[in-house]
């Protein structure tokens, strides 16, 4: 077992997440304009804290103090102060992943035992959600916010303003530090969602651990932009959460798929620093036009693996990648590079507080399966009986991961479950992506694996690149030393690959697409 640097202030998340926002107000003051969306009408701690206590009020109508209340909502301003509103009158936000589907966002609201939903009209209209809302709105109370702001009085609004010179007793009686604060929905990637408990501990401790590992590369001059969905632990936490209890201002922006809306508000509101994936950079940077991007300093970089055609892009831009990882049941980050620490191909070292340890693979030589605890690891995830809360042995958590640390840097070497075994050896399929992704840089492409009667298991690449053929992998493997079992079985040429609302590479959806295709595996 190894361990990162300790955190320096661990008092600064035994609080919860609305005791986190009020100490931020006292620390940075009550005018400092924290938050922002396409709106364009900025709010101050002020604002946003009297929002949280109004809006709070008229959510829980109806509820007891612990119920999960869901969040069916984009990445706006109006999420931010609902979320901290239901948690300063102890209630725990679920997040809904509204572009999961109604199979899916059907087994969330049992297993988190969901008997109100909070969502817009308008954004149910704009995102034509209507099929999805009512299948979950079946037996469950649907609470719209404009009609909430419509039944808002001035007593209301009086009331809030008084409760906010009380904020930091409305605070103590919120919840304590270990109570449930939020709950998040993993993305499904490689198989059923699951439903992650996180404590406000929890939030809070990956908040100030990822402030701590920035140390003065971020500043309250700068200014984050997050497009990223908040049903995500990376857009939860990275992109609300770090901002917002640590005095950076926050610009939330409800889609990333707008590739040209997005680098027009960024160059709007001088942003510096932009939370993305690759997949979304990639349109970013194509669709932006003369100096959108001028203002980024950095590009904070997660849930899948930066290309270098991707780099390329940005270099342009004068705006440095810095890769990290993490996991939801980690709320999420776990590592990061840094400006003066940033080894391409890694993604950073380990952030102050994480306990961790590689466990042995066979066939897998110097990487291991990273294990990890810290005061970010999740209280468990909730069973789907509802039975309760089913905490990871002794606080660690399995990733699933198989990484190499060197140097203090974790470089990703692929899932577990995305090994092949081929005459007997075992083949990092993300290796082979990493390979094809060299010879043909613009496009995109994933590596899935299926049983083969002689070889064990067979590798397919599925990719959008026009005319692919395996003789040029094949080829090209040779030329750059590979072995030729990483050369893919067969190829699929498809017209897109298909990608979550997250920005991750739908893999579940990818081997479906690949065995409708190839009928004969």
């Amino acid at each position: 077992m190894q361990a990162s640097d300790p955190i320096r202030h661990p008092e600064r998340f035994r609080t919860t997440l609305f005791g986190a926002l009020t100490r931020a107000r006292d620390r940075f003051g009550k005018t400092f304009v924290i938050l922002e969306d396409p709106q364009r009408q900025p709010l101050t701690y002020a604002r946003l804290l009297l929002g949280a206590l109004v809006l709070g009020r008229k959510l829980i109508e109806g509820t007891e103090r612990g119920e999960r209340v869901a969040l069916f909502m984009p990445s706006v301003q109006a999420t931010a102060v609902a979320l901290f509103g239901l948690n300063a009158y102890g209630r725990v936000a679920a997040m809904l992943n509204f572009t999961a589907g109604a199979r899916n966002l059907t087994l969330a609201c049992e297993t988190a035992r969901i008997g109100t939903i909070v969502t817009s009209r308008k954004f149910i209209e704009e995102g034509r959600l209507e099929e999805p809302l009512a299948a979950i709105a079946e037996g469950r109370r649907v609470v719209y916010l404009e009609d909430v702001r419509e039944r808002l009085t001035s007593l209301d609004k009086i009331r809030g303003l008084f409760a906010s010179f009380r904020a930091k007793a409305i605070a103590k009686r919120s919840g304590g530090p270990d109570d449930p604060a939020v709950i998040l929905f993993t993305s499904g990637a490689e198989g059923a969602p699951k439903a992650v408990c996180l404590t406000n501990a929890n939030v809070i401790a990956n908040a100030v651990q990822i402030a701590e590992h920035a140390g003065d590369n971020l500043t309250p001059a700068d200014t984050i932009f997050s497009p990223l969905p908040v049903f995500h632990s990376f857009g939860l936490t990275a992109g609300v959460m770090l901002g917002l209890l640590n005095g950076y201002k926050v610009v939330l922006y409800p889609s990333p798929l707008h590739y040209r809306m997005v680098p027009k508000l960024i160059g709007g509101t001088k942003a510096t620093f932009l939370l993305a994936t690759d997949t979304f950079l990639q349109g970013y940077a194509r669709a932006a036009g003369e100096g959108d991007l001028d203002s980024l300093r950095y590009v904070i970089a997660g849930a899948e693996r930066i290309k270098d055609e991707t780099r390329r892009l940005y270099e342009r831009y004068d705006a440095e990648i810095l890769e990290g990882y993490g996991a939801t049941e980690c709320a999420p980050v776990l590592a990061c590079n840094l400006p003066d620490r940033n080894r391409h191909g890694s993604v950073g070292p380990f952030l102050p507080g994480i306990e961790w340890r590689l466990e042995p693979v066979e066939g897998i030589r110097q990487a291991g399966r990273l294990v990890v605890r810290g005061p970010n690891v999740m209280a468990g995830y909730l069973a789907a009986d509802g039975s309760g809360v089913t905490p990871p042995p002794d606080g660690w958590y399995d990733t699933g991961d198989i990484v190499s640390v060197e140097d203090g840097f974790v470089t990703i070497r692929g899932r577990a479950k995305r090994f092949a075994k081929i005459a007997g050896e075992m083949i990092s399929l993300a290796a082979v992506e990493t390979m094809v992704q060299e010879l043909w840089p613009e496009y995109n492409h994933v590596v899935v694996s299926f049983p083969d009667p002689r070889k064990g298991e067979q590798l397919v690449l599925v990719t959008d690149k026009p005319e692919a053929d395996r003789d040029g992998v094949l080829a090209f493997a040779r030329e750059r030393g590979f072995p030729e079992l990483w050369a893919p079985r067969a190829i699929l040429v498809v017209g897109g690959i298909p990608v979550l609302g997250s920005g991750k590479i739908d893999h579940v959806a990818t081997v479906e697409m690949a065995r409708s295709l190839l009928p004969m595996l």
